[in-house]
């Protein structure tokens, strides 16, 4: 017994002496990216591992990834492969990862990296999860899809997601299309108050987003008209040290989301594994047309996100001639614009 602690110990004082930073892969073009103040745009891999099927998973990262270059930006999909933490991911990295029914791939937040990385796993890192590379990297701008946050009946689980934490304690812009709508947005906007989370909307809309609706019948604290703004008010926010058409019918959605939280409960599931279920389950009975919302709503954030970076970049140095932008957000006029909302 005391022979197992010591090693314990032994191993604890070694890992003690080391960063996260040390686990971390970084790809020579990100690299060079972040050196040279090109605009860097974060993306999360749980969508991919967890969050959609093969291979609908997979084109939408490819896609994603393309928008953002072709707007000006340097996509960086963290993920982890065999226990390193990847910053940038090749073509054939992530094909790997896509393939779930190979990659077997951990949801990874804040309490799982030590857990993957020590036993060579791979790992989708969630919000909570990509904040925390992001910020070791020295990446300002992160695009996902919706976030997590605290749970329908949670002053019974306490379920709430460790998302709504790392934005407290991240200097990081997050574009995002508000949280999930299985999740209790109000209590949500409540907990982002007490952790000191700047919560804006983006465009004409000031309604905080529920994901697949445009609307949660909350309002949001504040709203940014375009890019330049909204890179202005995150340049001053990191730098004072504090830290459509695709939309779903919003009561068609409310009963389809009862229907999936029932089935999930008859089955025990909870915890984790809760996000998963209910995501599928969803797009199971919208037939599909969730899926197809999930992925408009990520590429318009991937814009979004990649507008702002360009415009931070400015901002950091005016001289930086290369960055094409107009400093507004490229909506289309003849349709809906998806819903879009920014957490710092």
């Amino acid at each position: 017994m005391w022979r197992i602690l010591d090693k314990v110990n032994s191993c604890l004082n070694r890992c003690a002496n080391r960063k996260i930073s040390s686990y971390i892969n970084i790809t020579e073009e990100v690299k060079y990216a972040l050196k040279n103040n090109l605009p860097t745009v974060a993306l999360e891999s749980t969508i991919i591992t967890h969050g959609m099927p093969f291979p609908d998973n997979l084109h939408c990262a490819q896609e994603v990834e393309g928008i953002v270059r072709a707007k000006g930006g340097i996509p960086a999909t963290i993920a982890i492969l065999r226990g390193r933490i990847k910053v940038g991911l090749t073509p054939s990295e992530l094909e790997e990862l896509a393939d779930t029914n190979k990659t077997n791939a951990i949801k990874t937040s804040r309490r799982d990296f030590g857990y993957v990385i020590a036993n060579k796993l791979n790992g989708g890192t969630t919000v909570a999860g990509t904040l925390i590379v992001a910020k070791q990297a020295g990446i300002k701008v992160f695009a996902t899809g919706g976030l997590g946050g605290v749970h329908r009946e949670a002053e019974k689980t306490f379920d709430i997601s460790a998302d709504l934490i790392e934005l407290g304690k991240s200097p990081v812009a997050v574009i995002s299309s508000g949280v999930k709508s299985i999740l209790d947005i109000p209590k949500t906007l409540e907990y982002l108050e007490t952790q000191g989370v700047f919560v804006a909307t983006v465009g004409s809309n000031k309604d905080f987003p529920a994901f697949y609706c445009r609307s949660s019948g909350c309002k949001a604290p504040y709203n940014v008209t375009n890019a330049a703004q909204a890179a202005n008010i995150i340049k001053c926010h990191f730098e004072s040290g504090l830290k459509s058409e695709f939309e779903m019918n919003e009561a068609e959605m409310n009963k389809i989301i009862e229907h999936a939280m029932l089935s999930a409960k008859s089955l025990g599931i909870s915890g984790k594994e809760i996000t998963p279920y209910l995501l599928t389950q969803i797009s199971v009975l919208t037939e599909g047309s969730s899926l197809k919302t999930n992925i408009a709503f990520i590429k318009n954030n991937a814009r979004v996100a990649t507008e702002i970076a360009l415009e931070l970049s400015r901002l950091k140095d005016d001289s930086y001639g290369n960055i094409q932008g107009s400093g507004k957000f490229e909506r289309n006029s003849n349709a809906d614009n998806p819903p879009v909302c920014i957490l710092f």
